[in-house]
């Protein structure tokens, strides 16, 4: 076997490597990536956000490891809370993120990737995070994918002068092929290794984030103090003779996706080669209605819908064979970019990770002498579904996050996940069905045309039918794309037989 890995961009994937070559595992690998792609990636992540881990150790059972945001306990009142819209532009559409210190959730990405590394490691944490420390002291290249990115999240990028420092020079945002440095950061991961997670939670991080948050935050130090990182079950799908392990609840997507894909097989419609686009889009429009009629506001009710029940399926099932001649429904799923990224790794002794991290939009808001911007998760609309700090505190918030790994006679052959917001679960699925379907190779299967629909438009990507396209006009109003976009997610994907970054994050890979 080889080592296989892909993430967002080639430094990230570099990091990785360097740790393999080091005499890591796939964990010591991905941790070592996510540190690194808070630098190479400062568009897509933070320290200051969160994230899952899926696990399947060589040795052991598989593991999701829960470092996604929780809500804060602190008082909302409405004259001192610093909660504001600012406008993206996206070029076909202009977006509203609500940022500053009454949007930061609780991070928990610092506790849940030490934690990851501690328990499924096998290198000292400062050889892990050394790669990081490096490059933020050192500097890297920006690339032009990530410049890119910046440029669309401008406005939250220059909210505040600690955010400008880092990212403006001369009051202009940085370009391609500008050094970006970043020495606060690497001055506290420096001491990170050696004090732990307890720098950030209780330490002279903590310390500094609860500056952040007086006046206008919500977050407070028994909010910090209380992090748990959570280690689940992941939910399993029997799917054409493999295993997906998927992300459990409070997350949506795994559920959503595990319905999908059961209710495309069981339907007879993975029996054709290929897959018609037209179900898969049909099967989308089932799921939008179930988050949107039983998940969303409703994920830690004790009387939650069980998806698996019978009557349940048979109901969607019914309507999805008929679903053709009945007219299609739109559903409020709120749009959303998302500065999320994804790494990959397979390595030589057959250990798996799949990891998915994000930021949110980004708070605009940087924790004092650390160089790390908080998230913004409080102001995304598509993770708070009953509306702005209607939430109970203290619980993690519910994400399409779904960092995905698939068995064939109990050993992981794909390891994938995606950014992408709302797009996450379609991405996948749309892998899952080319790869293990359509028989598609890895890199095929990445880089073939997705569609996603939300609200009642089919987004779709160049690429499709004639056939295809005049389907989708009939039922749908159809939004298309001049070429492959960074909406439609970056499903950084990895086989034993190669692996593949995703072009639309300007994704990278790495076999050896």
């Amino acid at each position: 076997m080889k080592n296989v890995i892909a993430a967002g961009d080639k430094i990230t994937v570099d990091a990785a490597r360097t740790i393999l070559e080091a005499g890591g595992n796939a964990y010591d690998a991905a941790v070592a990536a996510c540190f690194m792609a808070m630098v190479a990636e400062p568009a897509l992540t933070s320290a200051g956000g969160g994230g899952f881990l899926n696990a399947f150790p060589l040795s052991g059972k598989p593991i999701i490891f829960d470092f996604f945001v929780n809500t804060p306990s602190g008082k909302i009142d409405s004259e001192t809370l610093d909660f504001g819209p600012v406008h993206v532009d996206f070029g076909s559409a202009r977006q509203e993120f609500y940022i500053g210190p009454g949007s930061v959730g609780v991070p928990g990405i610092i506790k849940g990737l030490l934690h990851t590394q501690e328990r499924l490691g096998s290198v000292p944490i400062k050889t892990v995070l050394e790669p990081a420390i490096i490059a933020a002291k050192d500097g890297i290249t920006l690339s032009e994918s990530q410049a890119y990115l910046l440029t669309l999240l401008e406005p939250i990028m220059g909210y505040e002068e600690d955010c400008k420092r880092i990212f403006f020079r001369d009051g202009e945002l940085i370009t391609g092929g500008t050094r970006l440095v970043m020495p606060e950061f690497a001055d506290f991961l420096d001491v990170l290794w050696r004090e732990g997670s307890d720098l950030f939670y209780r330490g002279e991080g903590a310390k500094q984030l609860l500056k952040t948050m007086s006046p206008g935050g919500l977050i407070t130090r028994d909010d910090l103090e209380n992090y748990e990182v959570y280690e689940r079950k992941p939910l399993v799908t029997p799917f054409q003779g493999y295993t997906v392990l998927q992300n459990p609840p409070p997350a949506c997507s795994g559920i959503l996706i595990d319905f999908t894909l059961r209710l495309l097989e069981e339907s007879g419609c993975t029996s054709n080669h290929p897959v018609d686009q037209a179900h898969i889009a049909a099967a989308f429009e089932l799921t939008s209605d179930i988050r949107h009629h039983h998940l969303e506001g409703h994920i830690y009710d004790p009387g939650l819908v069980n998806l698996s029940d019978k009557p349940f399926f048979k109901e969607y099932l019914h309507r999805f064979q008929y679903i053709f001649s009945l007219p299609a429904e739109r559903y409020n799923e709120p749009a959303g970019k998302g500065s999320t990224t994804h790494v990959a790794v397979l390595d030589k002794e057959g250990n798996a990770a799949s990891v998915t991290i994000s930021n949110g939009s980004g708070g605009g808001v940087m924790i004092p002498q650390t160089g790390i911007m908080l998230n913004n998760m409080l102001g995304e609309e598509d993770l708070n579904p009953e509306g702005f700090h209607r939430y109970i505190p203290g619980r993690r918030i519910s994400s399409m996050i779904a960092p995905t790994i698939v068995l064939d006679n109990g050993k992981p052959v794909l390891v994938t996940g995606s950014a992408g917001s709302n797009r996450i679960r379609s991405a996948i699925v749309q892998l899952l069905i080319n790869t293990l379907c359509n028989g598609m190779d890895i890199a095929e299967a990445v880089e073939a045309p997705r569609l996603h629909l939300e609200r009642g438009v089919l987004d779709v990507e160049p690429g499709f039918s004639k056939k295809q396209m005049e389907w989708f006009e009939q039922r749908y109003k159809v939004q298309e794309w001049d070429e492959k976009n960074l909406y439609f997610g970056g499903a950084n994907s990895v086989t034993l037989e190669g692996g593949h970054g995703d072009s639309r994050r300007g994704g990278s890979c790495s076999i050896f």
